[in-house]
């Protein structure tokens, strides 16, 4: 039976002969020395599958290991399916929650014991590493399982930490597939999630399901408008704390697809009706000519990292705005890569803020000659989303590739593949150039809905659906979708207002 394998996506296919009935695990076993990663998933004629599948006929296959996400999705899963049964062992009455990601890791809450202390955490990571190794198959643990490895000694890179009244479990990273990532504390981000998670239990909407109950019962108005007037509370209580801190400089940075134009205008607004009429500003337009930007290793032009800026002249025109001289401030031309002036001149007022978009707000490299005591930082991003169930959370980083799928095709014109196609490339910039700063930030802004999933389904679905299963996207467009079928849809989204951060993406926005 001929197969042909790829060592990896986009390699070059060899073909190969293997009996009928063979399985990807024994396959693999094969190309094991030449890996540099072991296999955990593997592509099946574009199709995801473990590895414990059997080959029959002529087909495709393609290895994944913990770079590919669907392979680190597996991994994780596995992991996760590890530690539950491990609690289940140690602590039979204890019940799990599968919160959210924090500290560069999944954030796990136990109930039914006292909060665990360092003893509890030992033991339970003590239990899934006997479990790894007695290799178990995971069908022997639980028979109703999303994609895993096919037994628990594939599990090898992982640890707990104890981390406040909860547990984080750590697992390489698709960018950091060879061990574990540095550990973060993201003190500020965990006080984010906290409040997230009150307001949901004041809402009673906890899992999709309930989502789904008030779209039946037609109660999405008045969640709809609990969800905005709480924006509108923090948005509010932030341009508070500007101007009683007197902040002229403001710095709003977030991952992409975080909504940061809107909330920047929303903050702009907020601080008018606290008699402070602010200057907005973006840092794009501080790009250096394209032609002075050098290129990478790959030897490409990264136009993303701070490098790509003209840091120098950022800080003059923001120091001469905050001494009340005029400044020519730029307009970048992205048609000819060049700064363009004479088109804005201010001069800001001695009690005048100063709003600057832009993805390297928390950087202290950008700012490093405007004062510290005239700065206030922002991190915007989607923090939370309503859970599947206890064990199935939704990844953070899923919202905004939707939200980005939206608005790339109403936008640029691009079709979903293109945006999937290009989101590693925009992964790994932000983990280098946003999220080690966030918890510098003097403000943290969760820009999620409760009610969003419900609100992107109809625009999201029609475009995932659109990739052909010929397309290497293809394999990611379902796992959207999975994850779009646990939500229904919300089919008059009239009722969400214009200044929303969700019309920045679904259109329909005054503001963007």
């Amino acid at each position: 039976m001929l197969i042909t394998v790829k060592p990896f996506p986009k390699a070059q296919g060899i073909p190969i002969t293997v009996e009928s009935g063979t399985t990807i695990a024994e396959l693999a076993g094969r190309y094991r020395e030449q890996l540099p990663y072991d296999i955990v998933a593997a592509r099946l004629d574009n199709h995801v599958v473990g590895l414990d599948t059997q080959l029959y006929g002529e087909s495709e296959v393609t290895f994944l290991d913990l770079r590919d996400p669907s392979g680190n999705q597996a991994y994780q899963n596995s992991v996760v399916e590890l530690y539950l049964e491990a609690v289940r062992r140690v602590f039979p009455k204890a019940s799990v929650v599968i919160a959210h990601s924090l500290n560069r890791g999944i954030f796990t809450k136990i109930s039914g014991i006292r909060t665990p202390g360092p003893r509890e955490v030992a033991r339970i990571e003590t239990a899934m590493k006997k479990l790894a190794k007695e290799n178990i198959p995971f069908f022997e643990i639980n028979s109703d399982l999303q994609l895993v490895v096919p037994s628990t000694g594939y599990i090898k890179e992982f640890d707990l930490k104890k981390c406040r009244n909860g547990i984080i479990i750590r697992i390489p990273e698709a960018a950091h597939p060879h061990g574990l990532p540095p550990y973060r504390d993201d003190k500020k981000l965990h006080k984010a999630f906290q409040e997230q998670e009150k307001w949901n239990n004041m809402l009673g909407i906890h899992y999709m399901d309930d989502l789904n109950d008030r779209i039946k019962s037609g109660e999405m108005r008045e969640i709809i408008q609990i969800s905005e007037a709480l924006h509108e509370k923090n948005i509010a209580g932030i341009a508070d704390q500007i101007v009683r801190e007197k902040k002229r400089i403001v710095l709003i940075a977030g991952p992409t697809s975080s909504g940061k134009t809107t909330f920047a205008h929303r903050l702009c607004t907020q601080l008018w009706v606290n008699g402070r009429k602010p200057i907005y500003l973006g840092t794009d337009d501080y790009y250096l000519e394209r032609e002075l930007v050098q290129p990478g290793p790959d030897g490409t032009k990264n136009f993303e990292n701070l490098d790509s800026l003209d840091v120098e002249l950022f800080n003059r025109h923001m120091n001469a705005l905050l001494a009340g001289e005029e400044v020519d401030i730029p307009h970048f031309d992205f048609a000819t890569g060049t700064k363009v002036f004479g088109r804005r001149i201010l001069q800001a007022q001695p009690d005048q803020p100063i709003v600057i978009e832009g993805i390297h707000g928390l950087n202290d490299a950008l700012s490093r000659q405007i004062p510290v005591e005239q700065k206030f930082k922002i991190y915007i991003s989607p923090l939370t989303m309503v859970r599947i169930d206890n064990h199935n959370r939704i990844p953070l980083t899923d919202v905004r590739k939707l939200r980005r799928i939206i608005r790339d095709a109403a936008k640029r014109g691009w079709d979903a593949r293109q945006t999937i196609e290009a989101w590693p490339k925009v992964r790994a910039g932000e983990d280098v150039n946003i999220f080690p700063y966030s918890d510098q930030a003097d403000a943290i802004f969760n820009s999620v809905h409760v009610y969003e999933m419900a609100a992107l389904k109809k625009y999201a679905q029609p475009l995932l659906e659109e990739i052909g299963e010929n397309e290497e996207e293809y394999t990611e467009s379902r796992r959207l979708l999975r994850i779009l079928g646990f939500v229904d849809e919300l089919e008059d989204d009239s009722i969400i207002v214009n200044n929303s951060i969700i019309r920045e993406f679904i259109g329909g926005s005054i503001i963007s």
